[in-house]
């Protein structure tokens, strides 16, 4: 018994120590921040508001920004990508500037620095931490060595509407999904320690719902009802917080009638006072003085007023903080104590980054770019990224002998295969779909056909239709090249640019199977050619070493394990298109649906029994959220819970029975959903609330469980309660969306 109490009291000293030595720690910080801050001047605290920023092609260091560095008026500098510049700038800040304050080099760091990964949409469609993790580490790695210490990633906006060009940065449409990889992104971009050489402080954007913007278009109009806010769009970023995230970016867009970067409701009351966030709020571009263009400040002066009065530490690029905080403090709109607690925020984060200790990047530890670890890892990424849609007749894995016509405007484009946001991969050092084939001596020949994915000339189409009746199987690599997505690049026809429809219709005509490889940044809609096509396989766009990844699926050496992180529509028209919708009072039903073609003519005008559907394209997504094929099948049976009963008490297991019924091993992405049937505000018609990646030989079967407890059926409600009621649930567990193996169960 002595023994036991001597341990338990020895568990108890330690904790105790260690909260002291945290709390002494702690103590230290603060002291340091209030002693900087208290031989700061004013324009020296106004300064550290400043992002300042180079192109990154600049060929010369201008003198007037090394004199607003060494005077101490920049915080931070964005784009400065020249070694000798990053170093020359830190030595100016370190030892002329009056408090030695270091500066924070930043950059868009967004998936990948020189190794370049999948586009974040792709990635999400892996479902796989890991892949996350470890993309951001390497850019961590990399980027830092070039000094870089700070990178506006990761986007967490959650986005429901294909037509947006930012959903390629996107975590897809789902809040459970998008937590896992939020904190998966945070935990490799900052590493161990903040203060590590290699640490890359994360920046959680946008805050909050850019992905919401009315119609996809870039930059537009947000309307959030507060359950929805608090159940959909804040569980990513409140994710990235407890995984340690020091930065936060607001979004471009207005939420209910409010620019973000002026809203205190947003970046006080939400994100300090109820997320306990601790580091800074920086804009982005320019989106300080764009509240001016909003009609909600009158001129830039008043733009500075309202955004750090909401709580916006540093704005980026545009002057309105340093052209106007001396003069609103002077008229008493704003007050020395919001300055001070500001630049509080921003010091904090470079103690805790460790720049007072350490400002110079690394030079003595050579890191090797394109590492044959780090290619590896890109590779895997762009293997667990990819979506197999269609494999109709099992054209997919390819026979080593077969012989393949290679076409398309993809096939061989090394710069559009990184896609959006690549500033600083290298286009040499990608590995490309044909440059793979070359690589492992395929039985293959290769025509463009289309020389880009606009190109609308048909000059080479005879020659490629010549060429393909002489394959065996005719693979078609095309999508959008880079620039059609990301930041300002909205699409309202999300069909494959240029001819490439028609090119694949009249290599359709052949009689050759025709395997359809799609890199683009968002999906798209495949009406027009699905039934032309035998298979289809979505890559994103891959990244560095997406060619041989492909290559390696292709031929069945690897197996596609990507699975959908978003609604796949049949047509543009549908969207936004998302799995976890509301029911409405008269949900769609394959029992009431009317295409219109059966209408008869001069019918009687009523609702023809109709529900919430278009009469043209119906209600089904082409592809529901989580679908995803590999090169077997898997049968799901006997799904059976512990109890019926859910208490505060006794969690529910859930299990279910796999089994994989194709003649090849494989694996499965097993999903569990819950439905709400009734509550005080109505819920959607099913949410993802865990998921299970297995392993299954051959005829090999598998049990896998769930554990569902309480908190899994917590939400928001209008008045921003977070609980449940008591009542009845249905849970699904499947391959996707769209399972039909369901139970039910009671809360009581």
């Amino acid at each position: 018994m002595r023994t036991i109490y001597a341990f338990l009291l020895g568990i108890i000293m330690v904790f105790a120590i260690g909260c002291e030595k945290e709390k002494k720690v702690s103590n230290q910080l603060e002291y340091n921040i209030e002693e900087l801050l208290s031989k700061m001047t004013l324009e020296e605290k106004i300064g550290q508001l400043n992002l300042r920023g180079t192109s990154s092609r600049a060929k010369t260091l201008s003198e007037e920004l090394k004199q607003k560095v060494r005077e101490g008026k920049v915080g931070a500098l964005l784009n400065v990508m020249n070694k000798e510049y990053v170093d020359e700038l830190q030595r100016i800040a370190v030892e002329e500037s009056p408090n030695k304050i270091p500066l924070i080099f930043s950059r868009d760091v967004i998936h990948g620095f020189k190794t370049i990964f999948p586009i974040p949409l792709g990635m999400a469609a892996s479902w796989d931490e890991e892949v996350a993790k470890n993309s951001s580490r390497v850019a961590a790695i990399e980027a830092s060595s070039f000094g870089i210490r700070w990178t506006f990633a990761p986007m967490l906006d959650i986005a429901k509407d294909a037509r947006w060009g930012r959903i390629a940065e996107s975590p897809g449409e789902d809040p459970y999904l998008a937590s896992q990889l939020a904190r998966a992104y945070v935990e490799g971009f900052q590493g161990d320690s903040l203060s590590d050489p290699t640490s890359l402080i994360a920046c959680a954007k946008h805050f909050i719902g850019y992905g919401a913007a009315i119609g996809g278009r870039d930059y537009n109009t947000a309307i959030i009802s507060k359950e929805q806010l608090h159940n959909t769009y804040l569980p990513p970023f409140e994710s990235a917080f407890k995984a340690g995230a020091q930065t936060v970016m607001t979004s471009f867009n207005e939420v209910n009638g409010i620019p973000a970067s002026g809203d205190k409701e947003l970046l006080t009351n939400i994100l300090r006072k109820r997320l306990k966030f601790d580091g800074f709020v920086v804009s982005d571009w320019n989106s300080v003085t764009e509240m001016v263009a909003h009609g909600y400040a009158e001129d830039e002066k008043q733009a500075a007023e309202k955004a750090i009065d909401a709580g916006l530490n540093m704005e980026m690029t545009s002057k309105s903080y340093e052209d106007n905080a001396k003069e609103l403090l002077k008229e008493n709109k704003l007050s020395i104590n919001q300055i001070d607690n500001m630049v509080r925020d921003i010091l904090r984060v470079k103690f805790r980054m460790g720049l007072f200790k350490t400002p110079y990047r690394n030079k003595n530890k050579d890191v090797e770019i394109y590492s044959s670890k780090h290619l590896e890892l890109a590779k895997e990424a762009a293997i667990k990224s990819s979506v197999l849609l269609k494999n109709e007749n099992n054209v997919l894995p390819l026979n080593k002998k077969t012989k393949v016509l290679i076409v398309g405007p993809l096939a061989n484009k090394p710069r559009e295969q990184l896609g959006t946001w690549t500033f600083d991969g290298d286009k040499e050092h990608t590995v490309t779909p044909v440059a793979s084939f070359e690589k492992n001596n395929a039985n293959f020949e290769f025509i463009e056909g289309l020389t880009y994915s606009r190109d609308t000339n048909k000059k080479y189409f005879k020659e490629v239709l010549t060429k393909a009746s002489n394959a065996d199987v005719v693979l078609f690599i095309g999508g959008e090249e880079a620039i059609l997505s990301g930041e300002a690049h909205s699409r309202a026809n999300i069909n494959l640019p240029g001819a490439q429809e028609e090119l694949i219709k009249e290599l359709a005509k052949i009689k050759k199977p025709v395997i359809l490889i799609i890199m683009a940044g968002r999906p798209i809609t495949l009406q027009n050619i699905k039934s032309k096509v035998d298979v289809i396989l979505m890559t994103w766009h891959p990244g560095t070493m997406g060619g041989d990844a492909i290559y390696d699926i292709l031929f069945g050496i690897k197996e596609p394990k990507g699975r959908l992180p978003i609604t796949w529509p049949k047509v543009a028209g549908q969207l936004p298109l998302y799995y976890n919708h509301k029911n409405t009072g008269r949900p769609a039903s394959s029992k009431e649906y009317v295409h219109i073609d059966s209408i008869p003519i001069g019918a009687w005008q009523s609702s023809l029994g109709n529900t919430s559907h278009y009469l043209d394209v119906g209600y089904e997504p082409e592809y529901p959220f989580g679908f995803g094929l590999g090169y077997t099948s898997f049968e799901y049976s006997n799904l059976k819970l512990s109890t019926t009963s859910l208490t505060d008490d006794n969690n529910i297991i859930a299990s279910i029975d796999i089994t994989n019924t194709g003649e090849r091993a494989g694996e499965e992405l097993v999903q569990l959903y819950i439905q709400d049937v009734a509550g005080n505000i109505t819920r959607p018609v099913k949410e993802l609330k865990g998921y299970k990646r297995i392993s299954l030989k051959s005829k090999e079967k598998q049990k896998v469980t769930f554990e569902i407890t309480v908190d899994d059926l917590k939400y928001y409600n209008n008045e921003l309660k977070y609980g449940v009621e008591k009542g009845k649930f249905n849970i699904w567990i499947g391959a996707n969306s769209a399972s039909k193996v369901k139970e039910k169960f009671v809360y009581e």
